[in-house]
């Protein structure tokens, strides 16, 4: 025998009000849901942050810097005031993941406030024009929570034109064709200037063993030049066989690094030029002695008398070397001819590999006339790359071992893609074999999705296509 629901037993007085209580609980949901969007709607923007002082006197960018502060700054910016209801336990936490992974991707008080008379980075640039034409920013979840907090299509071209004139006032090359002078990748320029004599004596510097403490290592060791500026060895060996604790960066290109090294340690390629010479598991040797062999050499003394008045000393011999690498730029690959408006020089799979290179974000850290080498990113930025792969080291702590600052733990310099076919094995590890293996591990680790293997097949094809010339001549 079958029962009868309870409510249908219940006098019609009784049923009435249960509806009636179900109807109040549902509007009561209803309106604790809709208390933080409306509440959201008379909190006061952001404005007048660090971001408006540094565009002061710039109206273009200070009218994009008003936008951002509307829209951004709650998950961008490390110093932004949270709502009320952050302190919620539900809601708090909420915040606090978005707010971290907005500040995986970038943090507008340190990418966009520059100091006056400087230009805003490419990779900021590239970053804000990605989110902006992808519509990814800002994200679904928020502008439910805050329905005044989204772009119109005015504003978005408002910030589009504007990174597109910074861009062509400050990063163009001048060599691109005219559909692509303002785009985020640009051709490698065919020329830099130089002195032609402290070239030809950091060209011998480069190669000369004396520099190392035993006289068996020099510059070539770990950047040959006919290995894609590296040793292609997973981490490099150095004096008396020693095994350093992290891949060599190539020394082709690095002229347009904005910093040398995995952690940025060095300014610029004169002091990045010093630090191997007086590494202990490198080069091995004391400045103060290789400066007096050097002076042994008469010939050398007197060639160095003739460029330097202070002759041979440890900041000449620098100078003379990071001219000479000044000089290793490797330009009219496939993709310079294809930028320069060669429609042809890439095949239809390598256009592909583009396509998903720029749909994916790998443009906005790879970016410029380089494909890289203009920022610190995080390592795992869409998953833990360090704990699957296990065993840290000193190394791996990146940009920290410079700063000390927890934020930076993990952060390296974007390499760049540059002839990144010669340039194996990959990471600042060296863990990755093979191109195929590198690509694999950024879609997972670094962009928005995995990529199948067809796509992986595509992209690495596309990165075939950096591989430039030196000295007029295609590297091997």
């Amino acid at each position: 025998m079958s029962e009868t629901p309870v409510l249908d037993n219940c006098p019609a007085p009784v049923k009435r009000l249960r509806k009636r209580r179900l109807l109040l609980a549902a509007l009561i949901v209803v309106v604790l849901a809709l208390s933080l969007p409306v509440s959201n709607l008379f909190i006061p923007h952001q404005s007048g942050t660090a971001l408006a002082r540094f565009a002061a006197g710039d109206s273009q960018r200070l009218e994009v810097v008003s936008l951002l502060e509307r829209n951004c700054l709650d998950c961008h910016a490390r110093e932004t005031k949270l709502p009320f209801y952050a302190r919620l336990p539900i809601a708090g936490s909420l915040i606090e993941r978005d707010r971290a992974d907005g500040l995986k991707y970038m943090d507008m008080f340190e990418e966009l406030a520059t100091m006056e008379g400087q230009p805003v980075s490419e990779v900021a640039l590239a970053k804000l024009e990605y989110v902006v034409e992808s519509g990814t920013m800002p994200p679904t979840r928020y502008t439910i929570m805050h329905w005044d907090r989204w772009l119109s299509d005015a504003e978005k071209d408002t910030i589009l034109t504007w990174i597109r004139s910074v861009r062509k006032a400050h990063y163009a090359t001048g060599n691109a064709a005219k559909e692509f002078e303002t785009d985020p990748l640009q051709p490698l320029p065919t020329e830099v200037k130089v002195d032609p004599q402290k070239v030809a004596l950091g060209n011998k510097l480069f190669h000369d063993v004396r520099l190392s403490g035993d006289n068996t290592l020099s510059c070539t060791s770990c950047h040959a030049l006919d290995k894609g500026g590296t040793d292609q060895a997973r981490t490099s060996t150095g004096i008396r066989g020693q095994i350093g604790p992290i891949n060599a960066p190539t020394v082709y290109n690095a002229v347009f690094n904005f910093k040398q090294f995995w952690d940025g340690r060095a300014e610029d390629l004169q002091d990045q030029a010093a630090g191997p010479v007086a590494n202990p598991i490198e080069m091995g040797a004391n400045w103060d002695e290789v400066v007096e062999k050097l002076r042994q050499d008469t010939a050398l003394v007197e060639e160095f008398k003739a460029l330097y008045p202070d002759g041979i000393t440890q900041t000449t011999i620098c100078n003379a070397i990071a001219e000479f690498e000044a000089t290793l730029v490797t330009p009219n690959s496939r993709f310079d001819q294809y930028l320069m408006g060669k429609a042809d020089a890439l095949t239809a799979e390598e256009l592909e590999g583009l396509k998903l290179f720029r749909e994916n974000g790998c443009a906005t850290c790879h970016t410029g006339r380089a494909l890289g080498g203009q920022s610190f990113e995080l390592m795992g930025r869409r998953a833990d790359y360090f704990a699957d792969r296990g065993n840290l080291t000193d190394a791996d702590n990146g940009r920290f071992s410079v700063t000390q600052r927890e934020q930076d733990r993990f952060r390296f310099k974007v390499p760049t893609l540059r002839n990144v076919a010669l340039t194996f094995p990959y990471f600042h590890d060296g863990s990755q074999e093979t191109l195929e293996q590198a690509v694999r591990s950024m879609a997972k680790y670094q962009t928005r999705r995995p990529f199948t293997d067809q796509e992986v097949e595509k992209v690495v094809k596309f990165l075939h296509t950096l591989t430039g010339e030196y000295q007029g001549k295609p590297l091997q």
